[in-house]
């Protein structure tokens, strides 16, 4: 938090990364397996909107929702609701692109890609 008890900024960005991680979990994938096959993720596009403050000891949730998905790519949107009156404190998109070691675009091998995809495709069906 700053001197007057608001979280900082920067500290809703880890947040959202959480989300992405959890999401990921809930597909059946970890952070160490993608790595282990050489698949590293990094963000190439980051917004948010601060809407309403976090201050110290509030309570919040991250709702993650994949809104993009494809071999070279993955999209996520988010929400950080203030859990004592459900305000939106934060809004946010990131798209990570699927890279080797190296840095250099890799396709999403298909395994990977399907239990990713099953995810989705269940979530975007609870939309509709």
């Amino acid at each position: 938090t700053d001197m007057m008890g608001v979280v900082y900024h920067p500290n809703y960005l880890h947040w959202m990364e959480m989300g992405r991680i959890d999401y990921l979990k809930r597909c059946g994938v970890t952070l160490n397996e993608l790595m282990a096959d050489g698949i590293l993720f990094p963000i190439t596009e980051v917004s948010t909107q601060y809407k309403n403050s976090l201050t110290l000891g509030d309570s919040y949730e991250v709702q993650t929702t994949m809104s993009g998905l494809n071999k070279a790519k993955m999209e996520y949107t988010y929400k950080i609701i203030r859990l004592r009156d459900g305000a939106v404190a934060v809004e946010g998109y990131t798209r990570n692109l699927f890279t080797d070691t190296q840095g250099k675009i890799k396709r999403l091998p298909d395994h990977w890609f399907k239990k990713i995809n099953d995810v989705y495709q269940q979530e975007e069906k609870k939309h509709e």
